[in-house]
């Protein structure tokens, strides 16, 4: 059985084989900053899209996006300022984006969530 850091390994790539198959240019995975880390970091047309990538086993914690706490989400949106001070990119269009995957009868089911931070409730 993998452990559950092999297990989000493995679901960021899924994700990023997805995403580069939908059209976005992978900009940077893992990236982190000061306490955070951003999964991934993609560009797709004028945005910046910055993702999150949950996997989960079973929903024996619940569904994978109830994991992203407003605390999580200030966390993401502070790497995210970094990054874009960073490369110097203040104007930029940006969104966030979150990927869920859950595993049923060991086949990943791939949910995506675009502007999630605008649709989701949190869970704190």
């Amino acid at each position: 059985m993998a452990s559950n850091q092999e297990r989000a390994q493995h679901g960021e790539e899924l994700a990023a084989s997805y995403l580069a198959g939908h059209g976005y240019q992978i900009l940077e995975r893992n990236y982190r900053f000061g306490h955070g880390e951003l999964d991934i970091i993609a560009r797709k047309e004028e945005y910046v899209v910055f993702v999150e990538v949950k996997t989960r086993t079973s929903e024996a914690y619940g569904p994978p996006a109830y994991s992203i706490t407003r605390g999580k989400q200030r966390q993401l949106i502070k790497v995210a300022q970094g990054y874009l001070q960073e490369k110097g990119s203040y104007n930029s269009a940006c969104r966030f984006d979150v990927i869920t995957i859950e595993f049923e009868r060991g086949r990943p089911v791939l949910n995506h969530i675009e502007n999630a931070f605008a649709q989701m409730q949190t869970y704190d």
